[in-house]
């Protein structure tokens, strides 16, 4: 008997060893921090580095597009072989051979500054920079994403490490319990049917153990490869950390204040000025354009000449030209009718986000307080359990129990231990979702 309470003793307490510090049955081991875990994947995370890699595009992009308020300048040299001449009458008659001078060439400078474009190069502009907000948006929105996932992850983990240890504690108790039974079996005090029912239990919390440690793996796994850690290493949840893990008191009508400044509705806003933009672009293509250009050509040989000279003639001038696309007059009607319906989309699609938002939210905090109730609730089972657990005692030092009902006694209360640290786990899980939903995990 004496035994028996050393060994339930010895596994209550390797539960709060578990519970409370890092120990592992793993090699390789790493503790981790939740914010360790989101600064190694804002360093590592090949999708954050895919959205940072964006962000440089669009932001040369934007020094692309404001090109265009720069002159252009364009130069062009050229070398020609000329073949001889052939007059003749108006009637093709009298033909007569004339000499011309063999190699031509022609140089020619231009410049040219645009100066009124009706407001297509500004547009343009614009253009490029909110494709650039928009691009880092979505950069933070998925950072948002991926440190939700992260912190799933790591919740899972620390959940089935937790299951882990009752299935190896579980199975290391029926073994005991399998060769007592033997041993009350051959002196003729147990059932044969006693023993064969404990030892397909046996073989069910094996089974149990294999499925929580492949999961572990795959999990552990994906975490590796997502952050960049050496491979073989071992994440272990920082339990400490968990249990200090401030959680903001806020009514659901504060969480649901916040929505505005969330990523996927800053995208949904960015997306109806990007469409804003596009029909002022339309309407530039509307409007007059009007550029200033210098030239300076050097030709020979002249050849309007009869006959003509081989020498080189060089001219140059400045002109303002004013260019207008009939076309548009016509054509940019339906383009209009198309970006305004452009925009309402957007601005449903906005309308959409911000509903989709509230609902998250509203069923996060709905969630949130449920667990609360479920951990309020979970406490007083736990609390029943070990007034359960020294009841069974008292019973089983008395002869009135048998050695099962005190291993049931133990695994009811080590379940129910379990089972609250899990319920907290829940509490942070509907935390982190609501700080996600409104950009701010």
């Amino acid at each position: 008997m004496l035994f028996i309470f050393r060994q339930l003793r010895a596994r209550f307490a390797y539960l709060a060893l578990f519970l409370f510090s890092t120990t592992s049955p793993y090699a390789q081991e790493r503790v981790f921090t939740l914010k360790e875990l989101f600064s190694l994947a804002d360093k590592n995370s090949k999708e954050i580095r895919f959205h940072q890699l964006a962000i440089r595009e669009a932001e040369q992009g934007v020094k692309v597009a404001r090109n265009a308020y720069l002159p252009s300048l364009s130069v062009k040299a050229e070398a020609s072989y000329i073949g001889d001449g052939c007059m003749t009458d108006r009637d093709f008659s009298n033909a007569i051979h004339a000499d011309m001078p063999h190699w031509g060439n022609s140089f020619v400078v231009k410049a040219q500054q645009v100066l009124y474009a009706g407001g297509g190069i500004r547009s343009g502009v614009r253009q490029s920079q909110l494709e650039k907000q928009i691009a880092e948006q979505e950069h933070l929105n998925s950072r948002q994403d991926l440190r939700f996932m992260l912190a799933g992850y790591y919740l899972d983990l620390f959940q089935l490490r937790n299951q882990e240890l009752v299935y190896r504690k579980n199975i290391e108790q029926t073994r005991l319990l399998v060769k007592d039974m033997q041993a009350a079996y051959r002196q003729g005090t147990a059932l044969k049917s006693d023993i064969t029912r404990y030892e397909l239990q046996l073989q069910n919390l094996e089974l149990g153990l294999t499925s929580t440690t492949n999961r572990l793996n795959v999990l552990n796994h994906r975490l590796v490869t997502t952050l960049g850690i050496e491979p073989g290493t071992h994440i272990v949840p920082d339990t400490l950390y968990l249990k200090q893990v401030l959680i903001e008191e806020r009514q659901e009508s504060e969480w649901a204040a916040g929505i505005g400044a969330s990523p996927t509705m800053q995208l949904a806003g960015l997306g109806i000025k990007l469409e804003q933009n596009r029909r002022k672009l339309i309407q530039s293509e509307q409007l007059p354009h009007i550029s200033l250009s210098a030239t300076n050509e050097l030709n020979g040989p002249i050849l309007v000449e009869v006959p003509p000279l081989n020498n080189n003639f060089a001219y140059w001038f400045v002109g303002i030209g004013i260019s207008y696309n009939i076309d548009a007059l016509f054509k940019g009607k339906r383009k209009l009718r198309q970006a305004d319906i452009s925009i309402q989309k957007q601005e449903e699609k906005r309308r959409l986000a911000e509903e989709e938002l509230e609902n998250s939210i509203h069923e996060a905090y709905i969630n949130l307080q449920e667990a609360y109730t479920q951990l309020r609730t979970q406490k007083k089972s736990v609390q029943l359990a070990h007034e359960n657990f020294d009841i069974v005692r008292q019973r089983y030092m008395n002869g009135l129990a048998l050695i099962t009902d005190m291993l049931d006694a133990s695994n009811t209360q080590l379940d129910m231990e379990l089972q609250l640290a899990n319920y907290q786990v829940g509490i942070l899980y509907q935390y982190f979702l609501l700080k996600k939903q409104i950009g701010a995990l």
